[in-house]
């Protein structure tokens, strides 16, 4: 897929993968339709885009809302007059044991991880139609590939996300529109450190779990977006960031139940 003078709107992009994800994309040529709730983060890459001279627009979006992820297409072609790519990577964490999670901080992460990726595919698809190449971009996770215990709820929106983007594939097969879901493993963002903890969780053990997941997210996020760009650039249907992701993979590949008697001794604090 040829980037260069290609539009991309691109959610959670204040920060982390998403920010990464921009910024690789400006250095393509794309023009950029920035969106996330975080306006301080979002200022701030379109600044970082601005340097590389890639135009840009900004758009505070909450991608739980049904209204506002409504009217951004017509914000993004008011700016921009097309659309050819969405990167939905806006997320959230939430850490605990199903039992543990409340059903207001289930649903709150599902809205968020796998409702905004349908509200916001729905809202573009038609958009993304009217052009000669496009694709939707949706990321998922390690853990839409391997489902660890205490993330419940994480895991669940993130094999939601994979199972709604490769139907979604199928579903637009001869079509200009392409469909391509990202695995990233380990990647150092603040995602693990702006977790939501499940009310009445003892302290030490939130501390504990955090300190754990820190531990694991090894790679730059400025990695992780060139991994996903060149990706996208080669029409790849399944992207897996990092050797943890690909280990991952083709562990549960062969060994779909008992993976994870494998991979826990990894993953011990």
């Amino acid at each position: 897929m040829k980037l260069h003078g290609r539009v991309a709107v691109v959610t959670g992009a204040g920060s982390g993968i998403g920010r990464a994800v921009a910024l690789s994309l400006a250095r393509r040529g794309c023009r950029l339709a920035l969106a996330d709730i975080d306006e301080q983060g979002l200022r701030q890459t379109g600044e970082q885009v601005g340097r590389t001279g890639a135009g840009h627009s900004l758009h505070r979006l909450d991608v739980a809302s049904r209204e506002q992820v409504r009217a951004l297409p017509a914000g993004v072609l008011a700016a921009h007059g097309r659309v050819d790519l969405l990167v939905n990577n806006a997320g959230v964490a939430l850490g605990g044991t199903f039992e543990q999670v409340s059903e207001d901080d289930f649903d709150w992460l599902m809205e968020i991880n796998f409702h905004g990726v349908v509200r916001m595919t729905r809202a573009f698809l038609p958009h993304l139609r009217a052009g000669d190449d496009a694709r939707v971009v949706n990321i998922s996770s390690l853990y839409g590939l391997i489902s660890p215990p205490g993330q419940a709820a994480y895991s669940a929106s993130k094999f939601a996300v994979r199972g709604f983007s490769n139907a979604l594939r199928h579903e637009l097969e001869g079509s200009r529109v392409g469909v391509t879901v990202v695995h990233p493993g380990g990647v150092s963002t603040s995602i693990a450190r702006s977790a939501r903890v499940p009310a009445g969780l003892d302290p030490d053990e939130a501390r504990r779990r955090k300190a754990l997941s820190e531990k694991l997210l090894r790679m730059p996020p400025e990695k992780a977006g060139e991994i996903i760009v060149r990706g996208i650039e080669r029409r790849k249907a399944r992207i897996l960031v990092g050797t943890d992701a690909k280990i991952a993979a083709l562990i549960e590949r062969f060994f779909p139940v008992a993976y994870w008697k494998l991979l826990k001794k990894g993953v011990q604090p």
